[in-house]
């Protein structure tokens, strides 16, 4: 009895110490919409039709970001490999923990071609603070 105990307290303490490290993984968070607007994010998924959208980050804690990048890489069938696409920049506030980057006069972020595109935030050094995987299908 002791010995099951025993198990089921370090079966225990493995899962809670798993899950404290997925959340650890989790953050800060990258995914897209396609606007957004007054009351908030319009119709956020990761498969959209070609065109404008919207890519999000959301986070538990402040940034301590200014100078940041969105970077798209589109995968290539014939070489199975991410190929570099485009990059825009953007500046943003080091407290922020919620930001949006849309189209504006320096980066159209359009998606103009179907496939699999690998979505970063980098930082001014140009480290992935985040990434996302979206698929991008003809209209």
């Amino acid at each position: 009895m002791k010995k099951l105990s025993f198990t089921f307290f370090l079966l225990t303490l493995f899962v809670l110490g798993f899950q404290e490290l997925a959340n650890a993984q989790a953050e800060p968070v990258l995914y897209f919409c396609e606007k957004y607007g007054r009351n908030g994010e319009e119709n956020v998924s990761d498969r959209f039709t070609t065109g404008y959208l919207t890519v999000m980050v959301k986070c538990d804690y402040e940034l301590n970001l200014s100078d940041v990048a969105i970077q798209f890489d589109k995968y290539n069938f014939r070489t199975g490999k991410f190929e570099y696409y485009k990059k825009f920049y953007y500046s943003v506030e080091p407290d922020m923990s919620y930001i949006y980057f849309a189209r504006n006069d320096e980066s159209d972020l359009k998606f103009e071609e179907p496939g699999f595109y690998r979505v970063f935030l980098l930082d001014d050094r140009d480290k992935t603070v985040t990434s996302a995987l979206i698929e991008i299908i003809e209209r």
